[in-house]
């Protein structure tokens, strides 16, 4: 069953965004995806609120994240975390083991 975890980095003048851009100019988010157990790590902006950043970061398994947050690269997240003064809200789901229900695919366009 995966795991998928929404974090919102909220921050001022722009901060949010120039910690996404230096994860990923810094290589933390090329060695995070390397990460076994890793399904998908990646940013997203709301459009709505320009402070923001929506990270959406999907493992295989409790196991998975218990390594990741054990692993170097968290210290450097929480220094970036440090350096731009973000806040977060986080949201975790798990995957739905059956799948799409029939009722529901009818919507989806793919």
């Amino acid at each position: 069953m995966a795991i998928t975890i929404n974090i919102y980095y909220s921050g001022r003048n722009g901060n949010a965004k120039k910690f996404a851009e230096e994860m990923i100019s810094s290589g933390v988010v090329d060695d995070i995806r390397a990460e076994d157990g890793n399904i998908r790590y990646e940013y997203f902006f709301p459009m709505a609120d320009k402070e923001t950043v929506l990270l959406i970061d999907s493992w295989k398994n409790q196991h998975s994240i218990d390594v990741h947050h054990a692993s170097p690269m968290m210290a450097k997240i929480t220094e970036l975390r440090e350096k731009y003064d973000l806040h977060m809200k986080v949201e975790r789901y798990r995957s739905d083991e059956d799948g799409m229900p029939v009722a529901d695919q009818a919507f989806i366009k793919q």
